[in-house]
């Protein structure tokens, strides 16, 4: 029940908005395809509707520059890299914003897990114990009528 209402969320579409700008830089078509090609790998990490902002610039030195935005409701995460070719500095800074939400991803699923994780003892002694307690209060019961 619970996947197909993921699988019809999904069928509908999700928000995602890409807008890339350029600074001292020519805007080409193979650019833009390369921005969102590099944009949809962030699409697995969320659900909802979110933001990714591109800023691409030279910087004085020559070195090409990008700068990642990822916003959304409830997080925003940024990164910047830089080198001496455009779509290597593009590679560098989606592998540095997939790793902020990959990390931030996996303090919340061990924050959950932790939260909500059972304290078993060994299995023997929390059945006996409980067992103990069972024929204890049934035995009170039983007495007492």
């Amino acid at each position: 029940m619970y996947n197909e209402a993921l699988n019809q969320k999904r069928k509908r579409g999700l928000f995602m908005k890409i807008t890339s700008t350029f600074k001292h830089l020519e805007h080409t078509e193979a650019l833009d395809q390369k921005i969102q090609a590099k944009s949809q790998k962030l699409k697995k990490y969320f659900e909802g509707n979110f933001e990714v902002q591109w800023t691409c610039f030279v910087r004085d030195d020559g070195a090409h520059c990008a700068e990642i935005k990822l916003l959304g409701p409830s997080f925003e995460y940024h990164a910047s890299a830089h080198s001496d070719v455009l779509y290597k500095t593009l590679d560098l800074a989606i592998n540095k914003i997939e790793k902020q939400v990959h990390k931030k991803k996996d303090k919340w699923k061990n924050r959950i897990s932790k939260k909500h994780a059972p304290s078993v003892k060994d299995q023997q002694v929390s059945q006996s114990e409980w067992d103990e307690k069972y024929w204890e209060a049934k035995e009170e019961e039983h007495k007492a009528s």
